[in-house]
């Protein structure tokens, strides 16, 4: 039995690097999302996921969608050469392990039955399901999140778990220090269940939560919400996404470190970003929380009292 795997995030990608070290189950095949325009110039880039494959020399493919007839004979004929002849009759290949992490597109039947799926997913199930479970754990002040490897199912990350494990939460992690502890974690995890086969086990039905996807909005600091509310944020966006202040005209501060600020006196009274003192404070509903390191529209990122002396304050409209 081969292995194919299906991946496209950074996340995705260090789950791949690991599998790649395994003599039994180095992937076959790898495929993952089209490549897509990026960042301030619109240049085409490729996923991680894809970067990786090459750099590991494994066959890449990269499928309009991974449930048509061609995609779906690529994956039952991966290890094999045969896949282009076998196109349009997918279940006359082989039986397929395939493993799934931060796909980002949803899979259907018959694909789902025509192969033993198994899904990497950075949360402790049933506990944020969906498609932003390292960011939604950090913004709700979770001290503990996990890894679990499940069978996929046609439902959102609700298919039986083999194998789970957990991973604390310290409370300066970002996204940036969380993700790598966890795609460690899940990688030996997979191995483990690819290694030993282990029971699945229907999730509970209580305690689901859901994982959506970041928006605009969740990006933008709310100075009607605690500070530690934003806080939270600032670290689950960093550094991949990136949290947002508004100023008083409009202008949209990017944020990439902030504290508490719990030695200035008043509770804030949710005035939004403020000046004081030489730095630079976001006034929420209660508390107040410094901006340490922000980024202007088009410019570079920058200690909040450097950006306080190039740029100052836009007055209030």
């Amino acid at each position: 039995m081969s292995t194919v795997f299906l991946g496209t995030s950074e996340f995705a990608a260090a789950i791949l690097d690991r599998l790649a070290l395994t003599d039994a189950h180095r992937p076959a095949l790898v495929i993952t999302r089209p490549d897509r325009r990026r960042g301030r110039g619109r240049q085409l880039a490729s996923p991680p996921v894809a970067e990786t494959a090459r750099a590991l020399a494994i066959p890449l493919e990269q499928p309009n969608s991974v449930n048509d007839s061609h995609a779906r004979a690529l994956i039952a004929h991966a290890g094999r050469g045969d896949a282009e002849s076998a196109e349009g009759d997918a279940a006359e290949g082989a039986r397929q392990t395939v493993i799934v992490c931060a796909f980002g597109a949803l899979i259907k039947e018959p694909l789902l039955s025509e192969h033993h799926l198994l899904n990497v997913h950075p949360s402790l199930l049933p506990r944020w399901r969906g498609a932003a479970p390292i960011e939604r754990a950090i913004m709700a002040g979770d001290t503990r999140t996990g890894v679990s490897i499940i069978r996929l199912t046609a439902g959102l990350d609700s298919g039986p778990i083999c194998m789970a494990a957990g991973e604390p939460i310290e409370p300066e992690d970002t996204y940036g220090s969380l993700a790598p502890r966890l795609s460690q974690l899940g990688g030996e995890l997979l191995v483990h269940a690819l290694d030993e086969s282990p029971e699945f086990v229907e999730q509970p039905e209580q305690g689901v939560t859901y994982a959506e996807k970041i928006s605009a909005e969740d990006r933008l600091l709310d100075p009607a919400r605690p500070a530690v509310d934003s806080e939270r944020v600032v670290r689950a966006l960093h550094p991949h996404i990136g949290a947002r202040a508004e100023l008083a005209d409009g202008t949209l501060l990017a944020v990439h470190r902030a504290a508490l600020a719990e030695d200035q006196p008043g509770a804030g009274g949710g005035l939004g970003v403020v000046a004081r003192d030489g730095r630079l404070l976001l006034d929420c509903t209660p508390g107040l929380l410094e901006l340490l390191e922000v980024q202007p529209p088009g410019g570079r990122a920058m200690d909040a009292s450097a950006y306080l002396r190039g740029h100052g304050l836009p007055g209030r409209r």
